[in-house]
């Protein structure tokens, strides 16, 4: 099996934290040097100066996978990059949390190093996502009184599993979100962060349709050596049980509106997804 894995480079690249990155074929099969991004061209961008997007990213690196192997992860490049342009473009400021306020951990093995909209992106919000702002902080002493968010994103990646789910203070900021009828934005892994806003035998998105990266290709994906085992739990799952239905049975381009919430299925999605969301906010401010 070793053999086999190796001729068709399909066995996970080691790092030098002694985690695993993805394989050379999974890499060839799911990545691409550019994106589909489509400009983000608006013909009435916003203008008021005075709303903004609240960004909530992952701090953590490592998946522990089932066997106990350490899977390199972080936030998605493209699907956090091409919804960034849009909004961007759109007239939308972005503000980046983390839970702490540590640095936001990206996943560089999937930066599309051929796209120069994405790079530049990347450039200049370098600093921003190396000293961000702090969830805990923004949710104790400053959410109560803010009125100048109008959408919270949670952007992919299996990052977005790890320390958000069961944060506190992101269940604080979505179900106050929710209650001020702010846009929620979730793309692919990101939607795994909603199961944060559960509260007792509560959950303010139970009914809700959305798009998310299916389980059942997560479950699939250690065959081409994209992560370096199964994964330790799944989120499409827990989703389900809270009452949310998953819409796409595929990673593919699909994206859901339901009410409040926007989602997307992939990175195949992440421009469609950041239209349609910029799009939503342009048409709220009119």
């Amino acid at each position: 099996m070793s053999f086999l894995r190796n001729l068709f480079k399909a066995a996970p690249t080691p790092t030098a934290e002694g985690a695993f990155q993805p394989s050379p074929l999974a890499l060839k099969l799911a990545t691409s040097p550019k994106t589909d991004y489509d400009g983000g061209e608006y013909t009435q961008p916003y203008a008021g100066g005075d709303k903004r997007v609240l960004m909530v990213c992952t701090q953590e690196q490592h998946m522990t996978m089932a066997n106990g192997q350490k899977f390199s992860t972080g936030n998605h490049p493209v699907e956090m990059g091409l919804p960034m342009l849009h909004l961007l473009s759109a007239g939308f400021e972005i503000d980046i949390i983390t839970p702490t306020g540590a640095p936001v951990i990206i996943e560089d093995w999937a930066m599309p190093h051929g796209d120069e909209a994405v790079m530049k992106l990347y450039q200049d919000y370098a600093a921003a996502f190396t000293k961000p702002g702090s969830l805990d902080d923004f949710v104790a002493n400053e959410m109560a009184q803010n009125t100048t968010y109008c959408a919270v994103f949670l952007p992919g990646g299996h990052g977005a599993m790890l320390g958000l789910p069961e944060n506190k203070s992101l269940g604080k900021l979505l179900r106050w979100a929710h209650e001020r009828q702010l846009l929620t934005l979730a793309i692919c892994h990101g939607p795994a962060a909603l199961l944060a806003a559960k509260d007792g035998g509560s959950f303010i998105y139970d009914g809700y349709k959305i798009a998310a990266f299916p389980d059942s290709v997560d479950k699939q994906t250690p065959m081409i050596g994209y992560m370096p085992g199964h994964m330790p739990w799944m989120f499409g799952e827990k989703l389900k049980q809270l009452g949310m239905e998953i819409i796409n049975s595929k990673a593919d381009a699909t994206c859901c509106v339901d009410r409040r919430l926007i989602s997307g299925a992939s990175p195949k999605a992440a421009n469609a997804f950041g239209r349609r969301a910029a799009e939503t906010l342009l048409e709220d401010l009119r």
